[in-house]
């Protein structure tokens, strides 16, 4: 059984984006109370949990844009003015924490203290591009987890799979033309934000290294599973990632307000054994997921209990 670690902070709660918005602090906590009262939180291995630093930050962002974030957050805006991503007094700390997570599972999984974690964070992510936070996102908590890594130890290959129902463009562009990792996309279309067409592979050194798999709404897990295994498993082992992230998105799942996509809690479970079992057999286990998406509360809970139970009971 694999060793699961969980990178939770409570400091992500403190982004507090109003009454109403669907990004709300309350979806950490259906979380971890759902984790909790499934009985999962006693098997995990809690990771310690800790700000991202500037340095940090300019793995994937520009020192330009990290200083506007922090500028218009002092500034008491309500929104960033690079796109709609809703903002308070503590978003810049909130989301730096969010990204401290994602760092903190990497040197989790890198040293030995655990075989997989997932990341309880917000704000999410994977809208965020080098200069611009948009739908929801500040920092791009998977690009810079995927940088640290290759940073910190040398990985030289990272695949990021992405099944949130919006199409994780921040992260597509980050890594466009790198060629080092191995992005793929399984998304609502035409939906927000209007990018994850088959046509965008890649380019130069990162051609063919992104994979698009948009489907129209009414989408259920048996397609999506199998685009997971027709495309993602053949690419990917021909790529041999040293690390396996997962932008784990529960807005694809049934009955979110953000999404028409019909994925169950027992389709999120079958897509986190793919992967899994691909870290197994390919890179020791390593496999670190972050949460994104997921805006019905209920069914955020729930989701995310099947695929920590996934990750747990991965073969490692």
């Amino acid at each position: 059984m694999a060793e699961t670690g969980i990178a939770a902070d409570a400091g992500v709660a403190r982004h507090d984006t109003g009454p109403g918005h669907p990004e709300q602090p309350a979806r950490f906590s259906a979380v971890m109370n759902g984790l909790e009262r499934a009985g999962l939180m006693r098997d995990l291995i809690r990771l310690p949990t800790r700000s991202a630093s500037d340095g940090e930050l300019e793995l994937v962002h520009t020192r330009q844009y990290i200083d506007l974030v922090e500028r218009e957050v002092s500034q008491g805006r309500s929104q960033l003015s690079t796109g709609d991503t809703d903002i308070c007094a503590e978003s810049e700390e909130a989301a730096r924490r969010a990204t401290g997570c994602v760092l903190s599972a990497v040197d989790a999984v890198f040293s030995g203290e655990a075989t997989n974690a997932f990341c309880a964070v917000r704000p999410p992510g994977h809208h965020a591009s080098a200069a611009r936070g948009m739908g929801f996102c500040l920092f791009n908590n998977i690009a810079i987890g995927a940088r640290y890594a290759q940073r910190k130890y040398g990985a030289e290959r990272i695949l990021i799979a992405d099944w949130d129902v919006h199409h994780g463009n921040g992260t597509q562009d980050v890594f466009y033309g790198d060629g080092s990792v191995l992005f793929f996309s399984t998304h609502q279309s035409p939906w927000y934000p209007g990018t994850g067409d088959r046509t965008e592979r890649g380019e130069g050194n990162g051609k063919r290294r992104t994979i698009n798999c948009p489907f129209p709404a009414g989408t259920g897990g048996a397609k999506i599973l199998e685009a997971f295994r027709d495309q993602l498993l053949p690419a990917a082992r021909s790529f041999h990632p040293d690390l396996v992230l997962i932008s784990a998105g529960f807005d694809s799942r049934v009955n979110d307000p953000l999404g028409r996509f019909l994925l169950t809690d027992a389709d999120f479970e079958d897509l986190t054994r793919v992967l899994a079992d691909l870290a197994d057999a390919i890179c020791n286990g390593r496999l670190i997921s972050v949460l994104e998406g997921g805006y019905n509360l209920e069914g955020l809970a729930r989701a995310a209990e099947a695929h920590v139970r996934a990750l747990a009971s991965s073969r490692h």
